[in-house]
């Protein structure tokens, strides 16, 4: 099992998620998932409690994912996601240079209030590196955020046509790297972060 353990105790489990990797199955029920590797290597060490997820990423982003060991400790912390009492932090490359360096992206997604703070900390020829703190939830918010201001992030094929960007990647450029909250069993103040991945890092060395 190749999947990083950022944090562990009695009640929690943080891990690194790879790319490439759906949290849970979509509608047409994938075999193989973070959440199915997990408890299968937790099965496969006779080990009786099952991990359950508290939010999502998707499919292609990487990145810190909490996991409950049991279901009471899952409503807790889904509860503390939806109160924003979870702080997160994201690194994404961007197509282009922004024009205003910081700030906040507020376009409604689907007719509801959608915020996106942001904060850009290197620029390089053809894309910028941005420090992403999503203030609401909305699915796929950052996607459709930098995509609405024309910065679409570097790889995205979904909110975005490829063919109108020259620089490319073979996945969306995008990675969840640090989480900030109160643990709901001791209230002990957590910061967790998660290194950019591999892909990420030699993305950045050749462009």
């Amino acid at each position: 099992m190749n999947i990083p353990i950022v944090y562990e105790d009695d009640w929690l489990l943080v891990v690194d998620k790879p790319s490439g990797l759906l949290v849970i199955p979509t509608p047409r029920n994938e075999k193989r998932t973070l959440t199915s590797i997990l408890n299968d290597d937790l099965k496969s060490r006779n080990i009786t409690y099952r991990v359950h997820p508290c939010h999502r990423l998707d499919r292609e982003t990487s990145g810190l994912i909490v996991y409950a060991k049991g279901k009471s400790m899952q409503q807790k912390v889904m509860s503390l996601f939806k109160e924003k009492k979870i702080a997160k932090t994201y690194l994404a490359f961007v197509q282009g240079i922004l024009l205003k360096k910081s700030g906040q992206l507020s376009h409604s997604i689907e007719g509801s209030n959608a915020i996106t703070g942001y904060r850009v900390i290197e620029e390089k020829k053809d894309y910028s590196v941005v420090e992403v703190k999503p203030l609401t939830g909305k699915t796929n918010q950052i996607r459709i955020h930098f995509k609405q201001i024309a910065h679409p992030l570097v790889g995205e094929t979904k909110f975005a046509f490829r063919k109108d960007y020259a620089l490319r990647a073979k996945r969306t450029l995008l990675h969840a790297c640090t989480l900030d909250f109160c643990h709901p069993q001791t209230n002990a103040k957590l910061h967790l972060e998660a290194g950019l991945p591999e892909d990420m890092q030699h993305f950045l060395e050749v462009h």
